[in-house]
């Protein structure tokens, strides 16, 4: 057993490849799901806002059209 985790001498080499090679596929799922989390909240918001100015902009709007009334 001790062979093969030896790797012939190479052991070095092979271990930190696969160490690399696992890092590298951990970060490919962690990036991009952060990514997500934070382009969904900002959009949240950014709906939220426009939802008000959308509102504000009715009120103007019924406001307006009483005082012509």
């Amino acid at each position: 057993m001790t062979e093969f985790f030896h790797m012939g001498g190479y052991a070095s080499f092979v271990w930190s490849s696969y160490g690399i090679a696992f890092i590298s596929l951990l970060l490919g799922v962690i990036l991009p799901m952060r990514t997500n989390s934070a382009t969904l909240t900002r959009l949240k918001g950014r709906f939220r806002r426009e939802q008000i100015q959308a509102q504000e902009m009715q009120d103007n709007l019924q406001d307006t059209q009483e005082k012509t009334s």
